[in-house]
């Protein structure tokens, strides 16, 4: 399968490009650095209206995507600071607090890395944790355990779309925090045909 996928987020449609993962799967990819920063601008107010009601006191987001989420979510905030979890090995994070962790759209795992110059921004301070997609729910559960360590109050989890449902299962009692501003559904590789479970509220555009 191929062609793009027409979402809703938030207030804004934009077409996402099909892209297979593997034989069976294949997912609408969303990349918050090709749709400009109008689109970032007002997805970032409309979830930080989701968000408003945690009253938090930093966002926290991973590299690399999700930096435009964090960095317009906290303006809308009205916020200064916020933080991103790295996942390259800088010199300065030598000795960084780090958790494994693997996402959907990479072929091999990696870390999280938080600086421990930064752990007094976040520990005791009530947390919103941030991202583009949340999907198998590995990475922001992998967030969570780090953020944990570093003794942060996770308060909301905010993302511009979910994708399917296994990430309900992932996050546990977590999931009752997530906000979103969208849904996406998960695509079988092979052209989607009647009875296939994937659902009629969505619309792909030039499918070869």
């Amino acid at each position: 399968m191929s062609g793009y996928f027409r979402a809703r987020i938030g207030s804004q449609d934009v077409a996402l490009p099909l892209v297979p993962v593997n034989d069976e799967l294949t997912i609408a990819l969303l990349m918050t650095i090709d749709h400009g920063v109008r689109f970032m601008t007002t997805a970032g107010k409309e979830l930080a209206d989701k968000l408003r009601e945690f009253a938090p006191d930093i966002v926290v987001s991973a590299a690399t995507l999700g930096i435009p989420v964090a960095i317009e979510v906290t303006r809308a905030l009205a916020l200064d600071d916020y933080l991103i979890l790295q996942k390259s090995p800088k010199v300065h994070l030598r000795d960084a607090l780090r958790e494994p962790v693997r996402a959907i759209t990479s072929d091999s795992p990696g870390y999280f890395l938080l600086d421990r110059a930064r752990i007094n921004a976040i520990a005791g301070k009530r947390v919103v944790f941030v991202d583009d997609v949340l999907s198998t729910g590995s990475s922001v559960a992998a967030a969570m355990r780090l953020l944990d360590a570093a003794g942060a109050i996770v308060v909301g989890i905010g993302v511009l779309v979910t994708e399917g449902t296994d990430w309900e299962g992932v996050l546990g009692e977590r999931a009752s925090l997530v906000r979103a501003l969208g849904a996406i559904p998960l695509f079988p590789t092979a052209p989607a045909g009647p009875g296939d479970g994937v659902g009629d509220n969505w619309e792909i555009l030039g499918v070869d």
